[in-house]
């Protein structure tokens, strides 16, 4: 018994201190990618254990937890990428992050800077990895750009598939902020676009991307009801020159 109320205080409790410090760090510099998965770590709570449950809810999830493919080996393999069809979903995120500099091992590098609770399971590390190996390809499937605001609106998309505190907290400190540098725009609507394109949207982590990257990008975006996210673009012309739209590393 107290092995079991042990092991949900330590997969549930917050650590606000160490999220505190990372959202300094991270307002300051928005390019240190580390802070994010700090903040992340830190405000996680039991959010993989929920979604794991839908994983197992759904035939789809469930084979993806059998088979627990790597999407950063083929997200990394950039010839192959560049070989298939122009506006294929592959071949526009090898734009995106050829463009940007990027690269899935990127954001690996950047989330070993939050230590990780060791006693996770085999499933949860999986799918918590999953879900930061596509955080790219969440860009190139919903249309929002590295920029800052489209780094704001694309956090609203993430917590709205998969809940969690501290994207919540990352997107109340940087709409609070955002709002008081450029008050003429309105921050809550396109966050809350975001979030309409999450609710629209199949859940990204049921899709087996491996198989799908050859794919016509239009095509599968109908196909899975991702809405293109028009408040954001007609913003971008509106900011354009001005510090909102500065590009910085992905979350």
């Amino acid at each position: 018994m107290l092995r079991s109320i042990v092991r949900w205080y330590e997969v549930n409790r917050i650590k606000p201190i160490q999220a505190g410090l990372a959202v300094s760090r991270l307002l300051r510099d928005p390019d240190d990618t580390g802070q994010v998965f700090k903040i992340l770590e830190a405000l996680k709570g039991n959010s993989l254990g929920v979604a794991l449950k839908r994983m197992r809810l759904d035939p789809r999830g469930q084979r993806l937890l059998e088979e627990q493919p790597n999407i950063v080996s083929v997200l990394n393999d950039r010839e192959a990428l560049l070989a298939m069809p122009e506006g294929s979903i592959g071949r526009a995120y090898y734009d995106f992050v050829h463009r940007e500099g990027l690269s899935a091992d990127g954001l690996i590098a950047s989330s070993e800077e939050a230590p990780r609770f060791e006693k996770m399971g085999r499933n949860e590390r999986w799918l918590g990895d999953r879900l930061r190996d596509i955080h790219d390809l969440q860009h190139v499937m919903t249309g929002y750009g590295r920029d800052t605001l489209g780094e704001l609106c694309l956090l609203s998309f993430m917590t709205t598939q998969t809940p969690s505190r501290g994207i919540d907290f990352i997107i109340f400190m940087g709409r609070t902020k955002g709002q008081k540098e450029n008050p003429d725009l309105d921050l809550k609507s396109l966050v809350r676009e975001g979030r309409e394109i999450g609710q629209s949207a199949d859940w990204m982590l049921f899709t087996r991307w491996e198989d799908r990257l050859h794919e016509p990008l239009e095509k599968v975006r109908a196909e899975l009801g991702f809405i293109p996210p028009s408040k954001y673009r007609a913003a971008l012309a509106t900011l354009e020159g001005s510090q909102m739209i500065r590009p910085q590393a992905a979350a």
